[in-house]
């Protein structure tokens, strides 16, 4: 299988990508791969490092949105899985013009991820994938109009495309202002840790790895015109996960402050993930402590990843 990645020099995008070229994801063994990445906020070709000599891997540095480029990289490639980040004012076109580029290729595939944040915030129990969205970020709003443009393409032109939504990740390779690799970087760096409002925010957290198995498994067996959430079932208050982050590097509280960063936050995000556990039989594998844990030592193992990432 020929896979075309927009978004792969990112943080799941690249796991994604690494985990294919290692045949760690059933089914995509021996898959090539074209990653398609403008190298813009959190996307960097060093994310694709322990596989840049792959004979497997093709790389083409441009916007996803540049059809001048897309249309011929494209050619010969049986499916896209899309991971280009959400731009306000700017994602819906980007992923028409990569719909239509699909469209005209032909693909056997369009795989759109996207995120819980296009539901807003839910007081008590889960979204599931009927569920309305109504996102409060511009961010969010950018993704769920992005989602609907990939749904409308295959309702209007049958293009076989399948939405996943996915919990909070964590995990190595992830950009330090991201919430875990900045508290964790802040407290190697022996810097102060800040944590954004009261710490009372919940958010269900999913590893990398088990988000890209459930990419997998949306691209081989989900079902066309359909939307899959890929949740974590972790879910803590801000101020429990600095409780295990301080726990686990010997640290006590007085390494984090409380800080007004003046922003308005979702207070709680909830995935119902039973339709990708009972129709194409995904579970989470990685158990979340250990998890941590790991993604700390490898925070703490390369530095030399991070500190240029870190702001003036």
């Amino acid at each position: 299988m020929r896979l075309f990645v927009t978004g792969g020099a990112g943080f799941v995008g690249s796991h994604f990508v690494r985990a294919i070229l290692a045949d760690h994801l059933p089914g995509l063994e021996g898959a090539s791969v074209t990653v398609l990445d403008k190298l813009a906020y959190a996307g960097s070709f060093a994310n694709l490092s322990p596989v840049a000599e792959s004979k497997r891997l093709d790389f083409v540095p441009a916007d996803v949105a540049d059809a001048a480029v897309v249309l011929p990289a494209l050619r010969g490639h049986d499916a896209i899985v899309h991971f280009a980040s959400a731009r306000a004012g700017a994602d819906v076109p980007a992923v028409e013009s990569l719909l239509a580029a699909a469209l005209a290729r032909d693909v056997s595939r369009f795989v759109h991820i996207s995120t819980d944040e296009v539901y807003g915030s839910i007081d008590t129990g889960a979204w599931t994938e009927r569920s309305a969205i109504a996102p409060t970020t511009p961010g969010a709003a950018a993704k769920a109009g992005a989602d609907l443009m990939a749904l409308a393409y295959h309702r209007t032109h049958g293009l076989p495309v399948v939405v996943t939504r996915s919990s909070d990740n964590y995990g190595p390779f992830q950009d330090p202002g991201e919430t875990i690799p900045r508290l964790v970087t802040a407290l190697l760096d022996g810097r102060t840790a800040h944590l954004p409002g009261d710490g009372t925010r919940v958010r269900d957290w999913l590893h990398v790895d088990d988000h890209c198995h459930g990419i997998a498994l949306a691209l081989l067996e989900g079902r066309a015109g359909d939307v899959y959430h890929i949740g974590g079932s972790v879910e803590l208050a801000d101020r429990d996960l600095v409780d295990l982050i301080l726990e686990r590097m010997g640290l006590p509280w007085d390494h984090v402050e409380p800080v007004d960063d003046g922003k308005v936050h979702d207070h709680r995000h909830a995935l119902d993930d039973d339709k990708i556990r009972r129709e194409l039989g995904w579970r989470p594998r990685v158990e979340f402590t250990a998890g941590l844990t790991d993604t700390i030592r490898w925070y703490r193992d390369h530095p030399a990843w991070w500190r240029p990432l870190l702001p003036d």
